[in-house]
Order: structure tokens, then sequence, then C-alpha cells
């Protein structure tokens, strides 16, 4: 160990007793809500999960019902949250945890890492705040504020690094309250000790023990590489609309979005009258064509960059439809049965009393 890491327990302990955000997950830590809470915080942020756990544990209380739960369905409570193979992961572990262990996640983390979605952290998160199992839990949270406590330039996208950081922890881990130590990382990490900006080192309970305060690295700290250029590109997104029906079309079951439901798309940005002579040759007759801006999203590796276009169209676009991957949906269907990305929620919003980025 190269930090005597040991002496920041008492003190982060004490902080979280006092300081901990109250969540539905914490206040009853159940095995099922803690897992699918952790999923959930996966590249997302608490205040923006919390809405989504409590309607997706209304509709799927438990196991069994998630286990047995139609895609649709799944994808719809999902909405909005994206990464959606974790949802889908989800299920299939449901549905192993059904067959293998009578519905009950298994007290124990090399079982718990042995289900699809569950890597090494979210193990970690089940078996020490479910179980009260003493290992570590560590993700970005916890490698910056431990790297920048120790005053380390390791690189913390290193798988090597956050091997040895979690060996660390295990041996200062305190047995009698393991899920309160790693929640005490992530909080720290989450509220304080800030990935973005500068972090609020007056408020930290460890600053006194902070090397990279001391030595005025906070901002330098943690390492982490440079990560590859995202992918480039551009699309035209169309909302087709026809008596308050719009046209949506279901991606492919494999890649990027995978079995959703999208606005249908041309390659590159049209213009409008790019867009005019598209639509003739698919000898489609409109109104008007009204246009709806840009927009971009980032995905992990590609970036979409997006022009959109409202058409009000005479006809109902049977060429379409003759493939089952089309279908016409009103209002209400968009709202409440079809998933549809938030890469997609700019135009969306075009849709009459429907804002899909804020549910």
């Amino acid at each position: 160990m190269g930090y005597n890491y040991e002496a920041v327990v008492p003190y982060l302990l004490d902080w979280f007793d006092y300081n901990a955000r109250i969540l539905a997950w914490r206040e009853n830590p159940k095995p099922y809500y803690v897992w699918v809470s952790e999923i959930m915080l996966q590249q997302t942020r608490v205040e923006a999960v919390k809405g989504y756990f409590d309607r997706f544990i209304s509709a799927l209380p438990d196991i069994k019902t998630l286990a047995e739960a139609e895609e649709e369905k799944l994808l719809k409570l999902w909405e909005g949250l994206g990464y959606y193979n974790r949802v889908r992961n989800l299920q299939k572990a449901a549905q192993q945890v059904m067959t293998e262990y009578a519905g009950e996640l298994p007290p124990d983390y090399d079982k718990l890492l042995n289900l699809p979605g569950i890597g090494a952290y979210t193990a970690g998160a089940i078996a020490s705040i479910a179980f009260q199992i003493p290992v570590p839990a560590v993700d970005g949270n916890v490698l910056r504020v431990m790297k920048r406590i120790a005053g380390s330039f390791d690189d913390i996208t290193k798988e090597l690094i956050k091997k040895e950081l979690s060996q660390d922890i295990l041996q200062i881990m305190p047995k009698d309250r393991p899920g309160d130590f790693n929640q005490s990382l992530m909080e720290l990490g989450a509220t304080v000790c800030l990935p973005n900006g500068k972090p609020l080192c007056e408020q930290c309970p460890v600053m006194h023990l902070c090397k990279a305060f001391h030595e005025d690295n906070i901002m330098k700290l943690p390492v982490k590489a440079t990560k590859k250029e995202r992918r480039r590109e551009n699309h035209t997104i169309l909302l087709l609309e026809y008596q308050n029906k719009y046209i949506i079309h279901k991606r492919a079951a494999k890649g990027l979005l995978a079995g959703l439901w999208e606005l249908p798309s041309l390659e590159n940005k049209l213009n409008l009258q790019e867009l005019k002579d598209t639509l003739k040759s698919w000898e489609v007759q409109y109104d008007h064509i009204s246009t709806m801006g840009e927009a971009k999203h980032i995905f992990s590796h590609v970036e979409w960059h997006m022009i959109g276009y409202h058409v009000a169209m005479k006809g109902d676009l049977s060429q379409f439809i003759r493939e089952n991957t089309y279908v016409w949906a009103n209002q209400e269907e968009i709202r409440d049965k079809y998933s549809i990305p938030n890469a997609f929620s700019a135009f969306t919003n075009e849709i009459r009393g429907i804002n899909l980025s804020d549910k």
C-alpha cells in the first residue's frame, strides 16, 4: 500500500452518518433495490435516477416480475436512461436468479459476479450494502477520491491500478460497516470531491489527510489517459405526420440502440431542397415541411449530429407500413408504449404534449 489509507476510515464514516443523501434504495437496502439502483446509476447521476427507480420498482416490484416482464414494457420503463443493454442484462440476470437461486439474489460476491451485467463494482456494491460482506466497490468516484487523498499520479483508466486500489481498500475496510464505508467513498466523490470543476475541499472530512490538497494538485488529479476521439455521424431525422399519427421505426436487433424505436432517418444532413427531392423520389405528397433545427447526441464511441424536419403528409405512406418494422403511432402510444431513446428527444418534443426527455 503506497499510502496509509487507514486513518481516513473513521472520518469518512462519521461524515457519511450526517451527510448521506436520503435515497429510496438506502432507506430500504433490499438486495433487489440495491441491484436495480446500481445498474441505473452506471453513467447516470443520482438525481436523474430517483424518478426512474420509483417508476421501475412500482411496475416491477421484485425479481420475479422483472424476469417475466415483456421486453417492450421493460424498455419503456428504462426509456431516457440510455445504455439499454443494461436493462436487458438485468432481466437475463433476474431469469437466472429465478432458475438457480429461487428468486433471491445470492449473498455471495463470486456468485453475484457471474450474473449477466454484474461486474466487479456492482457485485461489490450489492454484496457490501445489501449483505454486509466486506468487499470493495471501486468506481470512478472511489478512484478519484482515493487517488487524490494519496496524491497519486497513477492512471486510473488502467485495470491494474483499479485492482491494486481494491486490495488497498479491502485491507482497511471496517468489517462491521462495509456497505457504509463503500457508500461514504461514493458519496464523497459525488458531492464533494467532484469530477468536473474544482472540488469542494472545505467541505471534505479528510481534507487534512489529502496529499492532493496539501500539495496543490487537486486539479491535476486523478490522471486519466486521453480517450480515443469519437466517430462523427451526420443524420437527417424525419417526423412524418399524418392525421395526428407519426411513423416510427424499430431498429435492428443488434448494434447501437438495438431493438428500440426511432424516428425515420437518412444518412447525412440534408438541406430543405435535398429533402424535397428525396420525398419526390419516394412519391410522397405533403402539405408543408418545417425545420426542427439541429441537435447533437453523444454515445460512448460515436456522436450523432442531426438536423430534423417535420413533414405534414397528405397520405399515409403505406409503402413503409408494408414492413413490420414501421408503425403509425399516436401521441398516447409514443408516450406510454413505444420506447424512443433520448437521442431523438430534440425532435420528439415537436409532438404536441410529449417531452420524452423530461420523463
